[in-house]
């Protein structure tokens, strides 16, 4: 194997394929790179026991192929060297079996590499009638959906996204049990085959990194035990998590007694310095008090102090009611509007927040019991 190429090209490339790497496996082969140059371009693949991903330099954007073949090189090194060679053309060549060469003007590195044949065959392969996305719209799912799935791995289903697709209907929601998330869209076209699956959250969020804010589409391919993402010249592959989704649309009120409607700033604003005297640092937890068309933000903590903060508010109503501030700002800045709501019942009952401006999309936190 031999080739020239834009060190920003490959590294590029590099980067996102690096992402399928874990630090912590053990196989020596799942810890590399597998380069493969063929007469229509360079694929390079990583794989470990979660997710799979393979990127595509086409011919064109190399600057010459000279001998194609292919290797097995450590990611962690490949990378790194990269990473630090000059913008400039690179040259790349395997000599004596599985040993690479890396050249620019002035550098040389020898690396000892793998026989590609001992890499795991990626199962790639792809269905006839992907869901297609917006690139936006998915990142915009997986942002305002993630932070609340669940880091204890003692329920498994927990720390995935749940989606759920019916028709044309995109149903997703993410929960640890103490919050919750829902975001709904509408799809351009309808499709025959339904789906409810759970998908890794951390996979997710690796793979929204590797997205651009573009008008480019991306593809899911569903299967049984898996769900392959495609966009431009990447395929990630990700495992899914096995079981049954915990039903959750008979959690959300549907009337509410209290309706406070808050600008976005001024809400986030009381409840972040309000939280600044919380003792707990799990829960944060924080008081808010409607009363007199006045709301007020405030915690006390008998080892630090206490705060309050108040504004006048139009809505009428009157409840006390305790939750996390960090769920709350979490919920809250999953929004992109100037103002959202805050709906209740009473103190036992779920808090919803939701926005005029982003009907798709609702957070749900808990009550904390302060007596």
């Amino acid at each position: 194997m031999k080739f020239i190429i834009k060190q920003n090209v490959l590294l590029d490339n590099l980067l996102n394929t690096s992402k399928a790497i874990s630090s912590r496996n053990l196989i020596p082969i799942l810890t590399g790179i597998k380069f493969e140059l063929k007469e229509e371009g360079l694929y390079l693949s990583a794989s470990d026991s979660d997710i799979s991903i393979r990127t595509f330099i086409k011919k064109d954007d190399i600057t010459e192929i000279i001998e194609t073949g292919s290797i097995v090189i450590s990611g962690k090194y490949i990378v790194e060297i990269i990473r630090k060679l000059p913008d400039t053309d690179i040259s790349i060549e395997v000599i004596d079996g599985f040993n690479m060469i890396v050249q620019t003007t002035g550098s040389e590195f020898n690396l000892n590499g793998i026989d590609p044949n001992e890499f795991p065959n990626l199962d790639l392969e792809e269905t006839k009638n992907p869901i297609v996305i917006n690139t936006v719209t998915f990142k915009n799912i997986v942002n305002q959906t993630f932070f609340c799935t669940s880091i204890s791995e003692t329920r498994p289903l927990l720390t995935g996204i749940n989606f759920k697709l019916n028709d044309k209907n995109l149903e997703v929601i993410a929960t640890d049990s103490y919050r919750l998330a829902r975001k709904e869209i509408e799809l351009k076209d309808k499709y025959e085959s339904e789906f409810n699956i759970v998908i890794p959250s951390k996979n997710l969020v690796e793979l929204s990194r590797m997205l651009d804010d573009d008008k480019e589409n991306i593809e899911l391919h569903v299967f049984n035990n898996k769900v392959l993402f495609k966009y431009k010249n990447i395929i990630f592959l990700s495992r899914l998590i096995s079981g049954t989704y915990p039903v959750s649309s008979n959690i959300i009120p549907s009337e509410f007694k209290v309706d406070i409607e808050c600008n976005y700033n001024d809400l986030y604003d009381m409840i972040d310095r309000a939280s600044l005297l919380t003792s707990d640092k799990e829960k944060n937890t924080i008081k808010l008090t409607l009363k007199n068309k006045e709301l007020m933000i405030s915690s006390n903590s008998p080892e630090i102090g206490k705060v309050e903060e108040k504004i006048a508010i139009n809505n009428k109503g009157e409840i006390v009611i305790s939750f996390s501030s960090k769920y709350m700002l979490d919920a809250i800045k999953s929004f992109n509007s100037d103002k959202v709501h805050i709906l209740m019942n009473n103190d036992n009952s779920p808090i919803i927040i939701k926005s005029e401006d982003e009907n798709t999309l609702i957070q749900l936190v808990l009550p904390i019991k302060t007596y």
